[in-house]
């Protein structure tokens, strides 16, 4: 069993950060990238972030490069978003995954975090 809880959602502020972060428990995997996707009801699922687990390489999804940071912590097995300057477009349940070595795809996610931002 593998486990992705996320935490740090809820009501913000527009303009506000956000602090996601999201932690695996569970059997071990060979991690190759942990991720960050947001949901809104009606829409595809979009790529938020991601990062590879050994080498702390982050790549970033159009809405929201330049104004959010993913960052990873092996000793805690937690994967983090930080997002800045947040409009009521980034309202969203938003998702953390994790793709193992060899898969083409994420496999394992977490139930989802609501996120909210509104005055």
């Amino acid at each position: 069993q593998v486990q992705l809880e996320e935490s740090g959602g809820g009501l913000v502020q527009p303009g506000d950060p956000l602090n996601l972060s999201c932690v695996r428990s569970g059997r071990a995997l060979n991690v190759l990238y942990m991720g960050w996707f947001r949901q809104v009801p009606g829409k595809e699922r979009e790529f938020v972030a991601g990062i590879t687990w050994n080498s702390g390489r982050a790549v970033y999804g159009d809405s929201v490069r330049g104004r959010s940071t993913i960052s990873r912590d092996f000793a805690k097995n937690t994967v983090s978003l930080q997002m800045y300057s947040l409009t009521p477009l980034d309202t969203a349940v938003y998702y953390c995954a994790v793709r193992q070595a060899g898969r083409s795809t994420y496999e394992y996610w977490g139930q989802g975090i609501q996120v909210t931002v509104s005055a």
